[in-house]
Protein backbone atom coordinates (compact mmCIF):
# COMPACT_ATOMS: atom_id res chain seq x y z
CA UNK A 1 0.00 0.00 0.00
CA UNK A 2 2.76 2.44 0.88
CA UNK A 3 4.55 1.80 -2.42
CA UNK A 4 1.42 2.82 -4.30
CA UNK A 5 1.17 6.02 -2.24
CA UNK A 6 4.75 6.97 -3.09
CA UNK A 7 4.12 6.41 -6.81
CA UNK A 8 0.97 8.56 -6.63
CA UNK A 9 2.85 11.32 -4.85
CA UNK A 10 5.65 11.26 -7.43
CA UNK A 11 3.16 11.31 -10.28
CA UNK A 12 1.23 14.15 -8.61
CA UNK A 13 4.46 16.09 -8.10
CA UNK A 14 5.36 15.65 -11.77
CA UNK A 15 1.83 16.76 -12.72
CA UNK A 16 2.14 19.90 -10.60
CA UNK A 17 5.57 20.65 -12.06
CA UNK A 18 4.23 20.25 -15.59
CA UNK A 19 1.24 22.48 -14.80
CA UNK A 20 3.57 25.07 -13.30
CA UNK A 21 5.77 25.05 -16.43
CA UNK A 22 2.68 25.41 -18.60
CA UNK A 23 1.39 28.31 -16.51
CA UNK A 24 4.73 30.09 -16.84
CA UNK A 25 4.69 29.62 -20.60
CA UNK A 26 1.10 30.78 -21.08
CA UNK A 27 0.88 33.47 -18.42
CA UNK A 28 3.19 36.29 -19.38
CA UNK A 29 3.78 38.73 -16.54
CA UNK A 30 5.47 42.10 -16.43
CA UNK A 31 7.02 44.06 -13.58
CA UNK A 32 6.00 47.40 -12.13
CA UNK A 33 9.05 48.90 -13.79
CA UNK A 34 7.95 47.61 -17.20
CA UNK A 35 4.38 48.89 -16.80
CA UNK A 36 5.73 52.30 -15.76
CA UNK A 37 8.10 52.40 -18.73
CA UNK A 38 5.37 51.48 -21.20
CA UNK A 39 2.91 54.03 -19.83
CA UNK A 40 5.55 56.66 -19.17
CA UNK A 41 4.54 57.11 -15.54
CA UNK A 42 6.42 56.82 -12.26
CA UNK A 43 6.76 53.34 -10.73
CA UNK A 44 5.04 54.56 -7.55
CA UNK A 45 1.99 55.50 -9.65
CA UNK A 46 1.77 51.91 -10.88
CA UNK A 47 2.12 50.61 -7.31
CA UNK A 48 -0.68 52.93 -6.18
CA UNK A 49 -2.93 51.63 -9.00
CA UNK A 50 -2.14 48.08 -7.84
CA UNK A 51 -2.86 48.84 -4.17
CA UNK A 52 -6.11 50.63 -5.10
CA UNK A 53 -7.22 47.75 -7.35
CA UNK A 54 -7.34 49.92 -10.47
CA UNK A 55 -4.72 47.60 -11.97
CA UNK A 56 -4.75 43.98 -10.88
CA UNK A 57 -1.58 42.11 -10.08
CA UNK A 58 0.08 39.67 -7.73
CA UNK A 59 2.50 40.70 -5.03
CA UNK A 60 5.26 38.12 -4.84
CA UNK A 61 6.83 39.56 -1.73
CA UNK A 62 8.55 42.65 -0.51
CA UNK A 63 11.75 42.10 -2.49
CA UNK A 64 10.23 40.53 -5.61
CA UNK A 65 7.48 43.13 -5.88
CA UNK A 66 4.39 43.01 -8.04
CA UNK A 67 3.72 41.20 -11.32
CA UNK A 68 0.96 42.07 -13.76
CA UNK A 69 -0.35 39.66 -16.36
CA UNK A 70 0.06 40.93 -19.91
CA UNK A 71 -3.68 40.44 -20.49
CA UNK A 72 -4.48 42.58 -17.42
CA UNK A 73 -2.13 45.28 -18.69
CA UNK A 74 -3.97 45.32 -22.03
CA UNK A 75 -7.35 45.51 -20.22
CA UNK A 76 -6.10 48.41 -18.13
CA UNK A 77 -4.75 50.18 -21.20
CA UNK A 78 -8.07 49.78 -23.03
CA UNK A 79 -10.05 51.04 -20.02
CA UNK A 80 -7.79 54.06 -19.60
CA UNK A 81 -7.93 55.01 -23.27
CA UNK A 82 -11.71 54.64 -23.18
CA UNK A 83 -11.94 57.03 -20.20
CA UNK A 84 -9.67 59.77 -21.49
CA UNK A 85 -10.10 59.31 -25.23
CA UNK A 86 -6.40 58.71 -25.83
CA UNK A 87 -4.12 55.77 -26.09
CA UNK A 88 -0.65 55.86 -24.62
CA UNK A 89 0.75 52.80 -26.34
CA UNK A 90 0.18 51.44 -29.82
Amino acid sequence: MHGHLVVCCIEWGEYIARRSDLAEQTMQTITVEEVARRLQVHEETVRRWLRDGKLKGVRLGRRAGWRVEESEYRRFLADESEHDGTRREG
